[in-house]
């Protein structure tokens, strides 16, 4: 074989960080705190508490490849760990708050974090979390110092005073792009989270995949909000592509109210924001009750869980926003796909654009995507054949951390998703369902997904969710139950008649099911099913014994 005679370096964070001090060191961050004042500091800032951060870690004898934890908001300090933990060389692993108590203390634990940073916010959080954690050593609150605190936990340390202790000066450590970066664990909805360790190398590529311009587009010229949180897959990884292109970003800490976002994006002039449907729909509300018509919003990014078409419609008439449909998972750090256009669709009546922009999209170059039936045989990318969808690529997982090797994936190297979904010719992506939401219904299947878009469409309707009830004669039949806007009521037979024409009349929800309280979800904000699967899997045996 012949080699190329190219230099080789590494593909690393800390190459990421420095890039963004050299070149866009200028550029502003824009830091919401945790009381609510904005504070304003620059990729060079950032950059230098990143390397006092790294330095002020070795110094406590913090090793290569140790876990260090947060439990922290979008805000300027986070940032800074981000590129501070790993690219000293440990690993940064950011903990999701809104898991259960058990399940925080349980991913700690398991991932042998030896320092825990939070915001200020999860004191009590952590007070009651410590005598559970077995492998912390330093408690450091993300702030100055803090009397008031330290009454608290005597012990306390202060993210202020510790990067004090570190120079700006530090070179960062010479790091295989294969070492381990950063690691997220699922939202644990059966049994307990698991891991997923990323790597320098993985998080990298990612970077450059999800900056390119048919997935978000982010660039130097761009003001972007990640509203999906820092403790949330790497808030989809936008802290690393800002970090590559230059972009200037928006953090807006804990206030994550639609008008509290609104404000935000009209003062700072975001471009660009990301986040899931819960929050949006917060914010067309705010949106709808201020006046304000986010001018200077050109795109948002949805992903997390299917995106309702009247949602991608308010963004798109009302406010001139183009919605990216997108489509990811914790295991593919998390990019898979982004619903962007083709040249041949520019010319198709509007009408038939809009009909492509609601699937998932296309995966960028990087992920391979595939649909097999129950014996894993492939299926055709037809538009139509429904299958399990399984991924493979170069920011996927191979193992989950800890796990037993040869677990996770397929014989022939596949991660299964879990998601039945549908793949077309030109590769877009349309998830109809989780396999283990799937409506089947005498030996047919209906999406829930599919449903609960419809039902969405209702101008009273503030969430909807379809689940699979027990029947007698088919097994399962499909009911819905939604949740009204404040000051709004709906009836049965209102939302059965959407369906009308739209679905098969035998996929219509035998039963609609207004509720007076907000869907349970989890800690990434994913409707809990299985929850009201328990409560509502009944109701339809219930009428027929009635």
């Amino acid at each position: 074989m012949l080699e190329g005679l190219m230099m080789h370096q590494p593909l690393t964070i800390s190459a990421l960080i420095d890039h963004a001090e050299r070149h866009h060191g200028d550029t502003e961050i824009v830091s919401v705190e945790t009381d609510g004042t904005r504070s304003r500091s620059d990729w060079a800032s950032i950059a230098a508490n990143a390397r006092r951060l790294a330095s002020a870690l070795e110094g406590r004898g913090i090793g290569l490849g140790d876990r260090v934890a947060t439990i922290a908001w979008n805000n300027r300090r986070h940032l800074e760990c981000y590129f501070g933990v790993s690219g000293g060389g440990r690993v940064l692993h950011t903990v999701n708050p809104r898991l259960f108590p058990e399940q925080m203390a349980y991913v700690l634990n398991h991932a042998a974090d030896r320092v825990l940073f939070f915001d200020r916010t999860f004191l009590p959080v952590v007070k009651a979390l410590r005598p559970k954690l077995e492998t912390v050593e330093h408690y450091v609150l993300l702030g100055s110092r803090d009397e008031d605190a330290l009454t608290e936990m005597p012990d306390l340390q202060f993210y202020d005073e510790l990067i004090a202790e570190g120079t700006a000066d530090f070179s960062w450590p010479e790091i295989d792009e294969r070492a381990a970066s950063s690691l997220c664990y699922t939202s644990g909805t059966t049994g307990n989270p698991k891991g997923v360790l990323y790597s320098h190398r993985s998080t990298v590529i990612h970077a450059f995949a999800s900056a390119l311009p048919d997935t978000l587009g982010i660039s130097a010229r761009e003001s972007v909000l990640p509203v999906v949180p820092l403790f949330h897959v790497n808030a989809w990884g936008t802290p690393y592509a800002a970090a590559l292109t230059g972009a200037r970003m928006v953090l807006p800490g804990p206030f994550l109210d639609g008008e509290s976002l609104v404000k935000l994006i009209d003062e700072e002039g975001v471009t660009l924001a990301l986040g899931v449907p819960t929050i949006w729909q917060g914010l067309l509300l705010a949106a709808e009750k201020t006046g304000s018509r986010l001018d200077s919003l050109k795109r948002t990014v949805i992903g997390g869980s299917a995106c309702p078409p009247a949602m991608i419609e308010a963004f798109r008439e009302r406010h001139g926003v183009e919605v990216l449909h997108a489509w990811g998972m914790t295991e593919l750090s998390p990019l898979g796909s982004v619903n962007n256009l083709k040249a041949k669709h520019l010319s198709l009546p509007e009408t038939e654009q809009h009909a492509l922009r609601l699937s998932q999209g296309r995966p960028p170059f990087g992920i391979e995507m595939r649909i097999v039936d129950d014996a894993g045989r492939p299926l055709p990318h037809d538009g139509k054949t429904q299958g399990e969808l399984q991924v493979r690529g170069h920011w996927v997982l191979s193992e989950y951390f800890g796990a037993e090797p040869g677990t996770t994936l397929t014989e022939d190297g596949w991660f299964a998703t879990g998601d039945v979904a549908t793949i077309d010719p030109d590769g877009y992506l349309d998830i109809r369902d989780r396999a283990k939401d799937v409506i089947k219904s005498g030996g047919e299947w209906i999406s829930s997904v599919e449903l609960e878009n419809i039902a969405m469409g209702h101008p009273a309707v503030l969430e909807a969710a379809a689940i699979a009830a027990r029947h007698p004669k088919w097994d399962e039949r499909p009911v819905l139950l939604v949740v009204p806007k404040e000051g709004e009521s709906v009836s049965e037979e209102e939302l059965k008649a959407l369906y009308e024409g739209r679905v098969a009349k035998w996929q219509i929800p035998d039963r609609v099911i207004v509720l007076d309280e907000p869907l349970p979800r989890n800690a990434t904000g994913k409707v809990l099913k299985r929850h009201l699967r328990d409560r509502f899997g009944d109701v339809l045996i219930a009428d027929e014994v009635g």
